[in-house]
């Protein structure tokens, strides 16, 4: 207690009892030994009240001291506590030594995790830096210092260390930085002792500050101001701080490490002791401070009590209406299967009021009585405590009327506020109107089907005349060679085996054209296209005559090229060979003008390359023909445009509907300096498989 204050109480005291003594006088005339009396008693009451308040105010004072005392004590043993657990993570770190790299990462790791710690070196037995690592945290901060004009005191603690074969502590040193400031930094040196012998140190730079704010400033500095100062008290390092006003107590601890103490200094933030600290005046205050506060409290409450009325009736209000106002209907049953609740949708749903509702226990009103028995048994299994599937389930339901509708229902536990499982919750959605409209949807989709496949049949017939053209004309070629062979009356006996061959592929062809006819067929009927494995090699072998009878015409070499040990593609076989031989036909005639010389078309069959296709096998064809130009390249897919004065245009585009109806794409691009290469993928065995699973 200040003297101020005191000599404020000791002048009211007094005039208290000057005022008192009057009275006694004017009760009393002419007592002066009664008045001598009371004086010693008035004198003596103001001595012990003075007593009094001095005694509580230094109790009070020493009880914060004291207080003081332990946290800095307290602060100083978990500091000592830190910084043995560092010695013991470097002293792990120090086992890391055979790997470079991977002691920088662990040094990396312990430096993010410790703001206190600045920089770690490895450091050789002849103090010869090996490795460092600096924290990641920070600027490294020996970029203004060079750190060899800083290593007088690490020296010092590594020959300390050495000697001690222990841990040692540098004397703390200022350390500029670039930005014109800088802090107080204490390094430690520990020793790296392999089988009795010294291999090296682990040398590690603290910072003062970032110490005290790591360890200390959460825990002690809210309310003391801690410092790290020197025997003289000069402060080095500061954390927390000090409001003004307030009577400060000092406290003092040596932190003593191997090789250096450090003094800690914690100064409390306390106010002053109060004015009047004796039993009677605490008491009388604090019934009073008590009254008071338990007034004010029961008025607050009384406010917060009316607010929470207030509240609550408003949520309820509010909930009300969004219950009336749902067109979901809301169920409540309790563990028996007793219905608790329903809000109006579904009151409305099922055409039943509400108190004819709640209470009541299978057969529900509103189940169909065909379906009862198949009902109890599901509320039985949901009773038993099944957990309903998330996405809820379909149900039917019956109204007053008798009308059955579709419903679905969303049913989860219900929970209370103490945790437990009180019954079930259900939320009841008419999906009439949603079925009508999936059977109009559905009903639309297949009249749109429909149109479709009718305008299928036409772009078909055109195709059926596209596709036949090839093999028809090879069935005429086979043929007029097979007459011409035959009019010569001096032909040798081999002459007879190629028309016997000709007739042959005339056979082959025709039926090939049988097989066109019959996919397009079953294509336009509808029906699942018959699919099956076949060898890459095998398609593009079973096109070889028809493309070297062209290219024999074209003088065009074809180079056939297959990966080894490619998987068998599941697919329409004559489909993709009518796919390969217009690739080929038009690579071919691409190259049919004068000016190109080297005419070479290249069929190649290979893995896919892409990732999103592992499992597919890509085929090819490339040509050195004139290319494709821009503007025909956006409508090169287009069914009936051509550039060809006698095509058709539905090539490329049967091309493009076969590939993608087996699951693959069709694509082209330019080669340099000339040429155009189509590419196509088709699904492997694996990859077939892998689609039905999903």
């Amino acid at each position: 207690m200040t003297n101020d204050a005191l000599r404020d109480l000791s002048q009211t005291l007094k005039a208290r009892a000057m005022a008192w003594w009057q009275a006694v006088e004017d009760a009393f005339p002419g007592g002066r030994g009664r008045r001598s009396l009371w004086s010693a008693l008035i004198t003596l009451v103001i001595a012990v009240l003075i007593t009094l308040v001095w005694l509580a105010g230094r109790y009070e004072a020493s009880q914060l001291q004291a207080e003081l005392e332990r946290d800095t004590a307290d602060a100083v043993s978990d500091l000592r506590t830190q910084l043995s657990r560092h010695v013991q993570a470097l002293q792990g770190l120090q086992s890391t030594l055979a790997s470079e790299a991977f002691w920088s990462v662990e040094a990396h790791a312990l430096l993010r995790e410790n703001r206190d710690l600045l920089r770690i070196e490895w450091r050789d037995k002849d103090l010869i830096l090996k490795n460092f690592v600096d924290s990641p945290l920070r600027a490294p901060v020996f970029e203004r210092s060079p750190r060899a004009d800083t290593l007088n005191e690490t020296l010092q603690s590594c020959l300390r260390a050495r000697r001690s074969s222990s841990a040692a502590y540098s004397s703390s040193y200022f350390l500029p930085q670039n930005d014109g400031q800088g802090f107080e930094v204490m390094e430690l040196c520990l020793p790296n002792m392999q089988a009795g012998e010294l291999v090296g140190f682990t040398v590690v730079t603290y910072s003062l500050q970032e110490l005290l704010n790591a360890r200390l400033g959460n825990s002690f500095g809210r309310r003391n101001e801690v410092s790290f100062t020197e025997p003289d008290g000069t402060r080095l390092a500061i954390a927390g701080s000090q409001r003004r006003g307030l009577r400060v107590f000092t406290a003092q601890q040596l932190v003593d490490l191997p090789g250096n103490t450090l003094v800690l200094r914690m100064d409390g933030r306390r106010s002053e002791p109060d004015l009047f600290p004796n039993v009677l005046t605490a008491l009388v205050t604090g019934m009073s401070i008590a009254l008071v506060t338990v007034m004010v409290l029961l008025a607050k409450d009384s406010r917060r009590r009316l607010k929470a009325e207030r509240d609550l009736a408003e949520a309820l209000a509010f909930r009300k209406a969004m219950e009336d106002s749902l067109v979901t209907g809301l169920r409540a049953r309790d563990l028996e299967g007793r219905i608790t609740y329903v809000n109006p949708a579904f009151c409305q749903m099922v055409g039943l009021h509400a108190e004819m509702l709640i209470g009541h226990n299978a057969p529900m009103p509103y189940w169909p009585p065909e379906m009862v028995d198949e009902y109890q048994q599901r509320q039985a299994i949901r009773l038993a405590g099944n957990v309903p599937p998330r996405e809820g389930f379909e149900s039917v339901f019956m109204r007053q009327d008798g009308t059955r509708f579709p419903v679905l229902i969303i049913e989860a536990p219900l929970i209370s506020v103490q945790g437990q499982q009180t019954g079930w919750m259900g939320a009841v959605i008419d999906i009439s109107e949603q079925r009508r409209i999936e059977e109009l949807s559905r009903a639309s989709q297949e009249r749109l089907q429909a149109t479709a496949r009718l305008a299928t049949v036409g772009e078909m017939a055109s195709l059926l005349s596209h596709e036949l053209n090839q093999p028809l004309a090879a069935i005429a070629s086979y043929a007029n060679g097979s007459l011409n062979l035959l009019k010569n009356p001096g032909a040798e006996p081999q002459t007879l085996d190629d028309v016997h061959m000709a007739l042959r592929r005339i056979a082959e062809q025709a039926e090939r054209a049988g097989r066109v006819i019959n996919s397009v067929h079953d294509f336009v009927r509808r029906r699942d296209q018959t699919r099956e494995a076949v060898p890459p090699q095998a398609l593009l072998d079973a096109i070889a005559p028809l493309v070297n009878l062209q290219a024999r015409k074209l003088q065009v070499r074809v180079h056939t090229r297959v990966e080894p040990k490619l998987s068998q593609v599941v697919c329409d076989r004559t489909m993709v060979e009518q796919v390969l031989l217009n690739l080929a036909r038009n690579g071919m005639q691409a190259m049919d003008w004068p000016d190109c010389r080297e005419r070479v078309l290249v069929l190649q069959a290979r893995r896919a390359a892409s990732n999103a296709e592992q499992g597919w096998v890509e085929f090819s064809v490339t040509d050195l023909g004139v290319g494709v130009a821009q503007d025909v390249a956006q409508q090169l897919f287009t069914p009936f445009f051509t550039t060809k004065p006698e095509g058709m245009g539905l090539g490329l585009s049967l091309c493009r509907t076969v590939v993608e109806q087996h699951g693959g794409h069709l694509e082209f691009e330019a080669l340099q300096p000339k040429g155009t290469v189509f590419r196509f993928t088709l699904p492997t065995e694996s990859c077939g498989r892998t689609d039905a699973v999903l």
